[in-house]
């Protein structure tokens, strides 16, 4: 590919994130970013209480997010999702968040990735994603995992999880005992519902609210 091409895209692409850094700080205001709502029963929750979160699988900082009303609220924390192109977002659009491109799991090892794009939700480790959603267009790429505790250090008050399919596995590998999120929103679906709910109810979670696919629990 042209050198001079790769150049102007990049310096392109740099004015875009400048422009969205702007336009989120200044200009975008929404009683709700989620997708279901989730995020208008997290912030009721916590009322005017400013804490920290964890968001695994971010994705965006505006769109479907669930932790942007609570940013906007004065929150911080850290964000975490496989795609270069969301944490570069992620690092315009929210400069005091830890932002992490990684993949988590439940211990160190190298897996096949499967991308529908540089900036994509459907972006997963899970091959029935290819089946559920009828995906042709993806690329196949191996990614070194990570773990929890090497990149979170400190508690938080609020954990979010939507990895498409990749769920069980993450939230299994955090050590509940030692992390204490007043409340915790993972994506739930039909095969790992019974093996999250009992896992998070051995830890003493309740389910709080269902927003779809979206599972919100309190700590009892």
């Amino acid at each position: 590919m042209n050198k001079n091409f790769l150049l102007k895209y990049k310096i392109l692409f740099k004015i875009y994130l400048l422009y969205y850094a702007l336009k989120y700080k200044f200009f975008i205001n929404k009683k709700t970013y989620s997708q279901f709502g989730e995020d208008l029963v997290i912030s009721n929750f916590f009322g005017n209480f400013v804490g920290k979160y964890v968001d695994i699988g971010c994705y965006h900082p505006v769109k479907y997010s669930n932790t942007a009303l609570l940013h906007k609220k004065n929150w911080s924390g850290v964000n975490i999702d496989l795609s270069e192109t969301s944490i570069q977002l992620f690092n315009y659009c929210r400069k005091k968040d830890l932002n992490i491109k990684a993949c988590i799991s439940d211990k160190k090892e190298n897996i096949s990735l499967y991308l529908v794009s540089d900036l994509s939700p459907l972006n997963s480790v899970d091959t029935e994603n290819i089946e559920k959603f009828k995906l042709t267009n993806f690329k196949k790429v191996y990614i070194e995992t990570q773990v929890f505790s090497e990149l979170v250090l400190d508690n938080f008050d609020f954990l979010n999880i939507d990895c498409e399919g990749n769920d069980y596995k993450i939230i299994k590998s955090i050590d509940l005992k030692k992390y204490t999120p007043k409340i915790i929103c993972i994506e739930i679906h039909s095969k790992n519902q019974e093996l999250i709910y009992n896992y998070l109810q051995s830890f003493d979670y309740e389910l709080f609210e269902k927003k779809d696919v979206s599972h919100i629990f309190k700590k009892i």
